[in-house]
């Protein structure tokens, strides 16, 4: 069992992806001085509503972006290693936990599987005009690749990080996705709509907005 310091905050950071985060706190600032003074990695970890989540993901700054006169830093992360939080501990001004690396498990998806999930991407990146990076079918990290280039939400995201295996992800992911293609095109016709004093009849499971 390994101890490390925590980042509680109310994202959730997938194996693979890159984020910004801007740390002002002196508690966080220590804990982000020692991990790039020292190289090793933090633990983040969604923290909401609900309380702290039980799963979380390991994190390494990959580039200091700018350090102000403060003390307060932008820097970029990268998501390395799933976790399961077994307790926090105490002893420093940042928060600090006993964690358990949580390995994936052997379920892979099949062909069929795979074919779908880069269909649904390629469907919701139309969807939204956007320019993605297909990664190859036959990547081993397909899932986290494709669901760090989608604004997915919170609750999606720690959802798939709570998987337990690929299979399960791709599976949850090309759902997650095809909801997502059909909210993007609902506001695009409710847009067009609105600019002629049209009306559109609102979805069942789209969200309002």
């Amino acid at each position: 069992m390994d101890e490390i310091g925590l980042f509680p905050l109310q994202l959730v950071l997938l194996p693979e992806e890159l984020v910004p985060l801007h740390i002002f706190e002196p508690r966080y600032r220590e804990l982000i001085g020692e991990c790039i003074e020292q190289q090793t990695a933090f633990g983040l970890i969604l923290e909401d509503g609900d309380g702290l989540r039980g799963i979380g993901t390991s994190a390494t700054v990959v580039q200091v972006l700018e350090r102000l006169p403060d003390g307060r830093l932008n820097i970029v992360v990268r998501g390395e290693r799933r976790f399961r939080l077994v307790r926090e501990t105490d002893g420093r001004s940042f928060r600090t936990g006993a964690i358990e690396w949580l390995p994936d498990g052997d379920g892979q998806p099949d062909a069929a599987s795979v074919d779908a999930l880069l269909s649904a991407f390629r469907s919701t990146a139309a969807a939204a005009e956007a320019e993605v990076e297909e990664p190859a079918p036959d990547d081993p990290g397909l899932s986290w690749r494709i669901a760090a280039q989608v604004d997915l939400g919170v609750d999606a995201k720690q959802e798939l990080l709570e998987a337990r295996d690929e299979a399960e992800r791709v599976d949850r992911l090309t759902a997650l996705l095809a909801e997502a293609e059909r909210s993007i095109r609902w506001r695009s016709e409710a847009r067009e709509r609105a600019q002629t004093n049209g009306k559109v009849r609102h979805p069942p499971d789209a969200p309002p907005g």
